[in-house]
C-alpha cells in the first residue's frame, strides 16, 4: 500500500474526525445521521475536546465512528504524483524511495500537507488539525516543525513545502 500520496487518505480516514458546530447548527446534525453509511455511529463529543472562542457561545461537537471493516476505500489516482509518499498503515514517509526518520508530529504534519496538495494551511489550522484542540502554543511551533521537515526532506525536495507569507504553508508535489 506504499504508493505515492494515496496512502495519506486512509491515514486521515482511519482517525475519528471531530466536527465542531455552533449550537444553532446542532439541531441540523440529527438529519446528518440519515446520511451516514451503514454501521456508522454519530456521538456527541465531550465539551473539553472542543475549541472555546471568546465572545461566542460554546461549540457542540460530534464524532462519526465507522467500523474498521467498513472504512471507505481511497480512489486510485486521485492525487497527483510527487516525490513524497506516505504509508499511513506502517507510518513511513519516503522521499524518492528513501525513508525519512520523523517524529510523531513531523509525520502527522507531513501526512496532512501531502494529503492536501496546493492547499494553503494557516498556522492555526495546522495547530488544530495536527496538534489537536487541546494544544497550548502558537504558530511558531508549526514554523519549527516545518523547518525540521524541510531539513529531513533534503536540499532537493525542501521546496515542496512552500511558505505563504503571513499566512502559513502549502505542499507542492
Amino acid at each position: 500500500m506504499a504508493h505515492t500520496q494515496t496512502a495519506a487518505a486512509p491515514l486521515a480516514a482511519s482517525r475519528p474526525r471531530l466536527r465542531a458546530v455552533a449550537p444553532d447548527e446542532a439541531a441540523g446534525m440529527a438529519r446528518v445521521a440519515d446520511f451516514l453509511p451503514p454501521g456508522a455511529t454519530l456521538l456527541p463529543a465531550p465539551p473539553h475536546a472542543l475549541p472555546v472562542l471568546p465572545g461566542r457561545p460554546p461549540m457542540v461537537g460530534y464524532l462519526v465512528l465507522l467500523p474498521a471493516d467498513r472504512q471507505p476505500e481511497p480512489e486510485p489516482g486521485g492525487l497527483p504524483e510527487g516525490p513524497v509518499s506516505i504509508d499511513g498503515e506502517r507510518r513511513i514517509a519516503t522521499v524518492d524511495g528513501r525513508a525519512l526518520d520523523l517524529t510523531y508530529l513531523e509525520f502527522e504534519l507531513l501526512a496532512h500537507l501531502v494529503a492536501h496538495p496546493h492547499r494553503v494551511h494557516t498556522r492555526d489550522q495546522l495547530v488544530q488539525t495536527v496538534w489537536g484542540y487541546g494544544h497550548v502554543g502558537d504558530g511558531r511551533t508549526v514554523d519549527v516543525h516545518v523547518a525540521r521537515l524541510r531539513r529531513k526532506l533534503g536540499a532537493e525536495h525542501r521546496h515542496t513545502i512552500q511558505t505563504v507569507r503571513r499566512v502559513g504553508y502549502k505542499y507542492l508535489p
